[in-house]
């Protein structure tokens, strides 16, 4: 290795050929780490705090939990004009009254697994349905505890599969509910229930696809068979049309009041899992599942067992109600892949893609007061507020893991109900007062100094920052500490390797903000909080680079490649993918390759020195090199013992003088472009023998084989004296037999009998050639 002195010498003389080269080359520098595209910011945790897909923070509208209840699932609510609602759940089963202060109680307790959907009507009435193998109840308050509706009692079934039971904390006269099947329609599966103005309910049931119609006197009767195995979910459309989604093929029916059916759509996915219809006849569905030609549809006949865990965050339940055994039951959405999409159906038909997600599955549709759809999903239980076409608003992640269902409430909120854990939330109207955001670890793969911070945002906003040299925050990081937007936004956080931001958003007030704001766009005096984007500056500490490894090939020589443009370089700290040069046997020439890396991603640049086996200086062989391959030919140096040593610097990324080099030396490898040399070459007669001498000399690498031709005949291998090929020198000794010419004709006869042309060759270690001849006389 070389001394300090050396080492210096050549890094000063390195720093003088990469001059030229650093002022064309782009210089990292300060670095930046920007957050606006949702995609990044998706990855922090907001509380009380929307993410829009454009990019950019807002406040999110409030969220409250209001009630949470002792079932596991709730799978459908309903408000009634009050602003009470209805939650149908399962494990245990039940139908509970939650008044708008949150109070619960369980008013319907059947005996089967779930209840599974239910509808308020205008006269207080609730229709609630089971399954499996359920049926559909009529829930009346009765006015008085003396007086139960027909058939009831406060403690006694008032139908078979299920009871009423006594509202303890309801300050309404109609603290008792009555209970009684009210339809009954002999179907596997009961999915969803709707209610027409005229009190005609309509029935959505599974395993035969079947849609039945129940009138405001009771009457039943079949109002639609489909070929598909479940009709999923139901909807009215402003003129009284029933608009149903199958599971199955995906499909999207309307349906008349005289019962008259057209598909308005096969969706891609092949279950739709929710509908909603606004105001003008536009028909929103949610598909999920992937189609496969064959594959069967959920139902009974396709689940065996106790459900287990469900395939992409689908619900699956396996709690029985109580004295129940535990029975399979198919959850809504259960086993679905491929996430879910949204489709807009116009009132003339045409169908529209709007939304889609890999990650999660709609199983709930309404509209906010200000016309958004908004999208509940399971795996994360996430609203999203769908605002066009690839145009939505992440809202709100539940500390449940499935959105289930939303129904309206006083005011212009939205109730929404959650399963696992089966909770009722309060959304909106309007919007939180503070909201925060903090962003995901930022990870400058070195030990950085961090500057100033630029926010793009309007209103009322305060950022923060905290860095630490380990990737988890909650170890010993640095304390939040306050970036004055209002001064020079400077992060006045320790020097570390990780780093962290966080934003908190305060709800517009009509008196002036008493807070400092960042840039603002709008003319808005107050405008509401957002966050656009937020972009922080830092430097890393310079690091050498190093050199990894050096392999020298001697008789190798490496084509350039060609460098495509246009392509952006790896993030820091990635490792920047460059394919081996393609290699070119040629016996003239020395390839080196070499493998060298920069943890601070800096442009490297490269120089070749080399030095012969005796000698103390190192010589240049190459410099400017910003590949990491060179090939020369080998007749430019004598023969010989060599050594190569590559010197990396970064100068190109920083100012002279700040450069940092590293060097490293290859194994000793050898050149050698003289031949031998075939000296003392005779051949005699022997009898019926050729005697052939000679010695092969090699003045730097020993000899590795010889052959022999006689006659212009193919070259034969001949072996030195002793055997073995090791020495510079080696002797050979060796007999040739005669051709006998006693069969052939004459003249050849007369050719045999005389002269003899014996030709040799020798190659050394490095394949140089050396040839000989000598005639042999005839008598």
């Amino acid at each position: 290795m070389n001394s300090p002195r050396r080492t210096f010498a050549l890094v000063s003389a390195l720093t003088l050929s990469v001059l030229a080269l650093s002022a064309f080359a782009h210089a990292d520098g300060t670095l930046t780490w920007e957050q606006s595209k949702f995609d990044d910011l998706s990855k922090g945790t907001a509380k009380g705090v929307a993410l829009r897909s454009e990019g950019g923070l807002e406040l999110a509208p409030a969220f409250k939990s209001l009630a949470t209840t002792p079932s596991t699932y709730i799978w459908s609510i309903a408000s009634d004009s009050a602003g009470n609602i209805f939650a149908a759940a399962g494990s245990p089963a039940r139908v509970y009254r939650i008044t708008p202060d949150g109070k619960s109680t369980p008013i319907f307790e059947p005996q089967e697994l779930q209840v599974q959907a239910l509808v308020v009507a205008k006269t207080g009435v609730v229709y609630a349905a089971t399954a499996p193998d359920g049926k559909v109840y009529r829930l009346a308050p009765a006015p008085t505890k003396t007086m139960p509706a027909k058939g009831a009692s406060a403690s006694d079934k008032t139908a078979k599969g299920g009871t009423a039971k006594e509202s303890s904390n309801n300050s309404s006269s109609t603290d008792f509910w009555s209970a009684s099947v009210y339809f009954d329609p002999g179907a596997k599966y009961i999915w969803d229930l709707a209610l027409d103005d005229a009190g005609n309910l309509y029935v959505a049931t599974g395993d035969h696809g079947e849609i039945f119609k129940v009138s405001a006197s009771g009457q039943h009767s079949l109002f639609f068979k489909s070929d598909e195995v479940h009709i999923r979910v139901l909807a009215l459309d402003p003129k009284g049309n029933l608009i149903a989604g199958s599971d199955g093929s995906g499909l999207v029916y309307r349906i008349t009041p005289s019962g008259e059916t057209f598909v308005l759509y096969s969706a891609p996915k092949k279950e739709i899992t929710a509908l909603a219809i606004d105001s003008t006849g536009n028909i929103y569905a949610a598909g999920a599942g992937e189609k496969h030609p064959g594959a069967p549809s959920l139902g009974a006949s396709n689940v065996t067992g106790q459900i287990g865990p469900a395939a992409a965050g689908g619900i699956t339940v396996s709690a029985a109600a109580p004295g129940a055994a535990a029975t399979p039951f198919p959850a809504p959405g259960a086993g679905a892949t491929g996430g879910s999409e949204i489709y807009r159906i116009a009132p003339d038909g045409a169908p529209a893609h709007l939304w889609s997600s890999h990650d999660d599955l709609v199983y709930a549709l309404a509209f906010d007061q200000r016309g958004r759809l908004l999208a509940g999903t399971c795996n994360r239980g996430r609203i999203f507020a769908i605002n066009g076409v690839d145009d939505f608003t992440d809202l709100v992640k539940a500390s449940a893991s499935q959105i289930t269902a939303f129904a309206s409430a006083p005011g212009g909120g939205f109730y929404v109900s959650t399963s696992n854990l089966g909770k009722i939330f309060m959304l909106g109207p309007g919007a939180e007062s503070e909201g925060s955001y903090e962003s995901d670890v930022f990870d400058a793969h070195g030990f950085s100094r961090w500057g100033r911070a630029r926010v793009r945002s309007a209103g009322n906003i305060e950022l923060y920052a905290r860095s630490g040299n380990v990737d988890n925050p909650d170890r010993n990081w640095s304390p939040w500490t306050r970036v004055d937007l209002a001064g020079n936004s400077e992060l006045k956080v320790p020097p570390a390797r990780f780093v962290q931001w966080k934003s908190v958003l305060h709800a517009a007030t009509g008196a002036a903000a008493s807070l400092p704001r960042a840039e603002s766009r709008g003319p808005a005096a107050n405008p509401s909080p957002r966050v656009d984007s937020v972009l922080i500056n830092y430097l890393p500490k310079n690091v050498a680079p190093e050199v990894d490894e050096i392999t020298v090939q001697p008789g190798y020589r490496y084509q350039p490649i060609p460098h495509v443009t246009g392509t952006e370089p790896p993030p820091p700290g990635q490792p920047r993918f460059e394919p081996p040069p393609p290699a070119i046997r040629d016996r003239d020439s020395i390839g080196i390759r070499w493998l060298a890396h920069d943890d601070n991603d800096d442009q490297l640049v490269y120089s070749i020195y080399y030095r012969a086996d005796g000698e103390s200086r190192w010589l240049l062989l190459k410099e400017g090199l910003t590949d990491r391959y060179y090939s020369f030919e080998s007749s430019l140096l004598p023969d010989g013992g060599y050594t190569v040593m590559i010197v990396a610097s970064d100068a190109p990324s920083h100012s002279p003088g700040e450069a940092l080099y590293a060097q490293r030396v290859s194994a000793r490898f050898e050149i050698d472009n003289t031949a031998p040399v075939i000296e003392n070459l005779s051949a005699a007669l022997d009898g019926k023998q050729i005697h052939v001498r000679f010695r092969a000399t090699d003045s730097f690498s020993p000899i590795k084989r010889a052959e022999y031709s006689l006659d212009g005949g193919d070259w034969q291998f001949v072996e030195p004296v002793g055997q073995l090929s090791d020495a510079k020198a080696e002797d050979y000794d060796f007999r040739i037999a005669v051709p006998q010419a006693e069969a052939a004709p004459l003249p050849l006869a007369d050719a045999l009998s005389g002269d003899h042309v014996v030709a040799v060759r020798a190659y050394d270690r490095f394949d140089n050639l050396a040839i000989a001849k000598t005639v042999m006389r005839g008598k």
